[in-house]
């Protein structure tokens, strides 16, 4: 009987040291496991080796396995991480900050070189002008201006002639038979009158306005003096010299628009040789009225600026060089 007890004692340890080394199989599988979990999941190479050396170490001794622990350089390496990530947007917008910056600058400095050369074309530009107005103007003087001074003085100088405007053929105009006296109103007889700056006027051709006095006679003193005789508007002119007269005394009443002699070219009346001389105005630009035949103040204004712009003596009248220089006569 004692016998059979040692022998079941002897077979109870024989099963529990057969069992311990059994259970400490899976341990050992399992602690291999967490070290390949550590290993998986740290990045830093040293803490999976370091846990690897502790794993075979526990499951030799047979010792419990300690807690696994991360290294200590993932949360340094995560923080950097994240600031890497934080700082990329600022080196981002840093480096997208300066070409923005830097193309600004370009384009303000490109504008203000664009502004530069427009403005320099600009003072170019004014410049040429300034330069033809003035050597125009420097024309206009050495051509007009010394005869205006003397026309202002009352002493007029001749001029050098122009070239004769092409030849105008006369023609018939239908004035109307009674004058306008609103535009050209009527002058009356002064006795001994003379022409204003007639004296100054030098030369053969000018001598008709140098020595004319309006004179005052009855009918027959008109026609026994003087063979030709024409009205115009109900007022008589005499012919003398080529040129017409207002034959002052025929007709107390008679209405005269102009008190002076009138070139009697290609013997027209004194009213067609005026509406020619009107006409010939109009076409170049300096009478602006209607063809009416009178020697009114429009017609004379524009005579006198035909005459100060073609180097004539402005005599504000119907005068030989005028309708030559016009090609008239």
């Amino acid at each position: 009987m004692r016998i059979f007890v040692v022998l079941m004692c002897s077979l109870t340890l024989a099963c529990v040291a057969y069992a311990q080394p059994e259970q400490g199989k899976p341990q050992k599988k399992k602690q291999g496991q967490a070290a390949q979990h550590v290993t998986g999941t740290t990045s830093h190479p040293a803490a999976g080796g370091a846990a690897n050396k502790r794993m075979p170490a526990a499951a030799s001794g047979g010792q419990k396995s300690r807690p696994v622990q991360t290294s200590p350089y993932q949360p340094q390496k995560v923080n950097q991480k994240a600031k890497n990530q934080a700082s990329t947007p600022t080196h981002q917008r840093q480096t997208g900050k300066r070409p923005e910056t830097s193309n600004a600058a370009y384009q303000v400095q490109k504008g203000k070189k664009n502004q530069t050369q427009v403005e320099r074309q600009t003072v170019n530009a004014a410049n040429k002008r300034q330069t033809a107005k003035a050597a125009n103007a420097g024309q206009v003087k050495a051509a007009g201006k010394p005869n205006q001074a003397k026309i202002a003085a009352g002493q007029n100088a001749a001029k050098p002639k122009f070239a004769q405007s092409k030849p105008v053929k006369a023609q018939h105009f239908n004035v109307p038979k009674q004058p306008n006296t609103t535009k050209a109103p009527a002058v009356k007889f002064q006795q001994g009158k003379r022409i204003q700056g007639s004296q100054s006027w030098q030369g053969a051709r000018y001598t008709v306005f140098r020595n004319y006095s309006p004179q005052w006679h009855n009918q027959g003193w008109w026609h026994n003096h003087y063979n030709r005789i024409v009205f115009v508007f109900g007022a008589p002119y005499y012919w003398n010299a080529g040129y017409w007269f207002p034959a002052w005394g025929y007709y107390p009443n008679a209405y005269y628009a102009w008190d002076g002699p009138i070139y009697a070219y290609n013997n027209l009346p004194p009213d067609q040789v005026i509406a020619n001389v009107q006409a010939t105005l109009q076409q170049q630009g300096y009478y602006h009225g209607d063809v009416d035949g009178l020697v009114g103040p429009l017609t004379r204004g524009a005579i006198a600026d035909y005459q100060r712009d073609n180097g004539l003596y402005v005599t504000s009248a119907i005068d030989q060089p005028t309708l030559q220089s016009l090609g008239m006569a």
